[in-house]
């Protein structure tokens, strides 16, 4: 009988133990679940970060750019936003001079427009990438840019660099803001040493300085909101910077531009001679031609390859000066 009791206390404490046991288990993978679902938050976080850097690598800044190529254009064949808030955060200058030597804007010295920030530098100087991205365009144009650069950013932007001495990069390689891309130089349409840098959206250009402080040499702001009327506004975390251009303004800016290519036209015109020219009249000669627009008989026959023995026509045309 003794033996018997033993026995069922035995039993009694073993399933105690078990008990105790399933419910220290239970509370071991109680424990553990929160990990768990916290390694496949960092999983899905890594996953998102990888597939962000494969887009980047492959194209950046995919959803704006209907694809990516090689060859320099301004225009995409795509509608511009309303409005895009581009971020400046990560930029590097793309020279260590804060000298800007032309502005963004009509040249009246050279009758044309400057779509870019000219800063000095000296032959040999480092030209640095402004944002991290990836290299579009390496090449090389002898009545334009020179040796120049374009590179993507994700940010939406494109930015240029022109006039170097030699390229550092290649096509479709992927540079860190401050990356060395080239050597300053003298090369193509340019009268001295200097960095030509533009900034481009959709291949709409935004004057490098609306965006960049050169002397200070840093950002105006967080983000630039570029709108598809050509105004913009300087904002970071906590709201507008400064204030938006006004409706005014652009259609300043945009009178400006009108002016700027009707001058262009007119001095076009004066540096292109305009041909002026005579049709003969019955009983007239050369000699009659030529006293009438005050020049030679001789001057005529050259402008009109013909001889002083030349018979004229009634109703010919003959060029006078």
């Amino acid at each position: 009988m003794m033996k018997t009791k033993m026995i069922k206390k035995f039993i009694f404490m073993m399933a105690i133990a078990c008990v105790a046991t399933s419910g220290i288990a239970q509370d071991k993978l109680a424990s553990m679940a929160p990990v768990d679902k916290k390694m496949r938050t960092i999983d899905s976080l890594s996953i998102v970060h990888l597939l962000q850097h494969e887009e980047v690598a492959q194209a950046p800044a995919s959803a704006l750019y209907p694809e990516w190529n090689n060859v320099y254009t301004t225009h995409y064949g795509v509608e511009i936003p309303e409005e895009y808030k581009i971020d400046l955060r990560g930029f590097h200058m793309p020279a260590d001079s804060r000298l800007v030597t032309s502005h963004f804007g009509y040249r009246k010295t050279f009758h044309r427009n400057h779509y870019g920030t000219d800063i000095k530098v000296y032959v040999g100087d480092t030209i640095r990438a402004a944002f991290s991205g990836k290299i579009r365009i390496v090449a090389y144009e002898g009545k334009g840019y020179g040796r120049y650069v374009i590179i993507r950013h994700s940010n939406g932007l494109e930015t240029l660099y022109g006039h170097m001495s030699k390229q550092l990069v290649k096509e479709d390689q992927m540079v860190k803001a401050g990356e060395p891309i080239g050597l300053g130089g003298n090369t193509g349409r340019s009268t001295g040493a200097h960095l030509h840098f533009e900034t481009r959206f959709l291949g709409q250009f935004i004057n490098p300085e609306k965006l960049f402080n050169f002397e200070m040499q840093d950002v105006k702001a967080d983000y630039y909101v570029y709108r598809s009327n050509g105004s913009g506004s300087l904002m970071n975390a906590t709201g507008v910077l400064a204030a938006s251009e006004t409706e005014d303004e652009v259609v300043e800016d945009k009178v400006e531009e009108s002016r700027n290519f009707q001058q262009q036209r007119i001095a076009a015109q004066k540096a292109k001679p305009r041909t002026r020219i005579h049709k003969v009249q019955k009983g007239e000669s050369l000699s009659s031609i030529a006293k009438k627009y005050k020049t030679s008989v001789s001057e005529l026959c050259r402008l009109n390859g013909i001889t002083q023995k030349s018979t004229l026509r009634v109703g010919q045309i003959l060029k006078h000066s």
